[in-house]
């Protein structure tokens, strides 16, 4: 399982450098590559902050109450911070430099 998760993030690292390597034939920008690839990686926190709530949940059914109104400021927090990196990845994609 390790393996499959190192090579997961090895890939997943690459795609920008691949994709500034290619900027020569494509007109591709660092800035942009990364920009991308940072607004999938912010969605990823939610999931897991989700799946980590749902977790403590069914450990300690009596504290539900305490742990959803935590996960959902967290996921409000979190979906914010995903909006604002989309809307500079966006700004990044079309802006003609």
């Amino acid at each position: 399982m390790q393996r499959i998760v190192t090579m997961s993030m090895m890939a997943i690292l690459a795609v920008p450098g691949m994709a500034w390597a290619g900027g020569a034939a494509g007109g591709a920008d660092l800035a942009k590559a990364f920009a991308v690839l940072a607004a999938g990686l912010c969605g990823l926190g939610q999931g897991r902050a989700a799946g980590q709530a749902v977790d403590a949940m069914a450990r300690q059914p009596g504290a539900i109450a305490r742990i959803q109104t935590a996960m959902l400021l967290g996921l409000a927090f979190i979906e914010s911070l995903v909006l604002f990196v989309f809307v500079i990845a966006v700004i990044l994609l079309f802006v003609k430099s």
